[in-house]
């Protein structure tokens, strides 16, 4: 029996029950003295040694202060944009200075930030394009007779370690480490071929040359170097570049496989949820990561709004979790759309490796890693839509899935909404600014207007009514910056970069 799609599972299959019982405490941030003392006079497991590795970055400015202008748009402005050309996913590498999107039409471009705008005064945040290329086509399953969407899933870039780039790109089905590099010399005076190419009658030479490097125009190759290829019975979902810089994962609906980065005909499975009958399936893996310092760790989320963390020093296979991250749910609150909004779409870990966000339909949760039994912060993405559930599970919706993201000091996150809206959230002064993608603001330095939805009937002049929004323009994937305060917003067709006020 195949398996059912996320969203036919929540149509289709009967709810089950989520009422777990969990005695709350109540948590009391200890002060910094009191924690130093305490973990010297304690001796700590090896496990908690290794997540107290993870230190907070120091506090920065407030991102609460800053204000956002309009950097660039990439991408025709015009509305007659096609099914192909809708991003799919966005990337920034680890420096900041290139991002990578991939789009429905299985193509990957890559965006070099401009050295001017680097090294100017304050600094500006554009880029031009770098490389195109096709990554992936459509194929078609002729023993299960499913077509094979080219649509690219998820880019993970590689540390760089020598002047070429690397890069994983995933469709459905097949993963492939893409190398990007530059030529701008050329060798001539071939002795067996011609200049174009052809190979010569060895009896036409009567002497020997020397061949000559001479320059050329700078050109940018994209090659793939590995495939890795049929290990995946369902879609694949995430991939993530381990610490080591030798493995990463892949992860589909029902199972997480490890894979080594010079070897593409076998990887190990280390997570499998699948159950022996297929009709007792209760959930499915939305995301993995993982953690950006251990190497031995990782986290899942699932469906059904939980988050595992694993050791794989533990067993081969971590069916055995060493930490669940859970909420308990208010019975008050539950109905019929309770397990589909509560449904993990993606997870993070912080750049410090010491908390985790978690983005399901209405909310962004901050967890820290020490504490399973419920998140330190929560966000409200649109809590505006929980009276329009209803009309979004018959237009579906409510199956969206929106992606989040850390800022590279960890104080601030990010994640998309409806109407092409956008939310920042502040975690030092607890406040978010809602903003907004459009073509409106699409000059230079033009600082984006916080927007306001109304759901009372009597609206102010600078707010939307939440009837008014638009469901077919929805954000889905957004970037940030690693090192500065600069954004990559994907608009359906159309990537917004923005950055603080300059």
């Amino acid at each position: 029996m195949g398996l059912a799609r996320p969203k036919i599972l929540f149509k289709e299959m009967k709810l089950s029950v989520y009422n777990k019982k969990c005695n709350l405490g109540t948590f009391i941030p200890l002060p910094t003295e009191r924690i130093i003392k305490s973990a010297s006079m304690i001796r700590q497991s090896s496990f908690s040694r290794l997540i107290n590795t993870a230190v907070n970055k120091k506090q920065s400015n407030s991102n609460s202060d800053i204000q956002w202008c309009f950097s660039q748009v990439k991408g025709t402005l015009e509305d007659d944009a096609t099914e192909a050309d809708i991003i799919s996913c966005v990337e920034f590498n680890h420096d900041g200075d290139m991002f990578a999107t991939g789009d429905k039409g299985g193509r990957v471009v890559i965006f070099q930030r401009d050295p001017a705008s680097k090294d100017s005064v304050p600094k500006r945040g554009e880029y031009n394009v770098y490389s195109t290329f096709q990554s992936h086509e459509p194929e078609f399953d002729y023993l299960k007779s499913l077509e094979i969407e080219e649509k690219i899933n998820k880019i993970r870039w590689l540390k760089r370690k020598n002047p070429a780039h690397f890069l994983l790109s995933t469709n459905d089905k097949t993963i492939k480490l893409w190398r990007v590099s530059e030529r701008d010399k050329k060798v001539e005076g071939y002795n067996l071929r011609e200049e174009d190419g052809n190979l010569k009658d060895p009896s036409s030479i009567s002497q020997l040359r020397i061949p000559v490097i001479k320059p050329m125009e700078l050109m940018v190759e994209a090659s793939p170097r590995r495939i890795f290829a049929n290990a995946h019975t369902y879609h694949i979902n995430s991939i993530s570049v381990n610490s080591d810089q030798e493995t990463y994962l892949s992860a589909d609906d029902l199972r997480i496989n490890l894979w080594h980065l010079e070897i593409t005909d076998q990887s190990f499975n280390i997570v499998d949820i699948k159950p022996a009958n297929m009709e007792e399936l209760t959930e499915v893996i939305t995301a993995a990561e993982f953690h950006p310092n251990e190497c031995n760790l990782l986290v899942y989320s699932s469906s059904k709004g939980s988050i595992r963390l694993c050791d794989m020093r533990a067993a081969a296979l971590c069916d055995r979790h060493s930490k669940l991250f859970e909420e308990p749910e208010d019975p008050t609150n539950r109905s019929f759309f309770s397990e589909i909004i509560s449904s993990v779409s993606d997870v993070k870990i912080s750049n410090s490796g010491r908390y985790m966000i978690s983005r399901d339909y209405l909310t962004v949760k901050v967890w820290d890693l020490h504490m399973e039994t419920r998140p330190i912060e929560v966000y409200p993405a649109h809590e505006y839509l929980r009276s329009k559930l209803c009309s979004l599970y018959e237009n579906d919706c409510i199956f969206d899935k929106f992606e989040c993201c850390w800022s590279g000091n960890d104080q601030a996150i990010m994640t998309g909404s409806y109407n092409n809206f956008f939310k920042v959230f502040d975690r030092n002064t607890k406040r978010d600014i809602t903003l907004e993608a459009t073509k409106e603001i699409a000059k230079p330095r033009t600082i984006l207007k916080p927007r306001k939805v109304c759901t009372a009937t009597k609206r102010r002049k600078d707010e939307i009514s939440v009837d008014c929004l638009d469901f077919n323009k929805k954000i889905l994937h957004t970037a940030w910056h690693p090192q500065e305060n600069i954004i990559a917003v994907a608009a359906t067709n159309n990537l917004y970069l923005f950055q603080d006020k300059f």
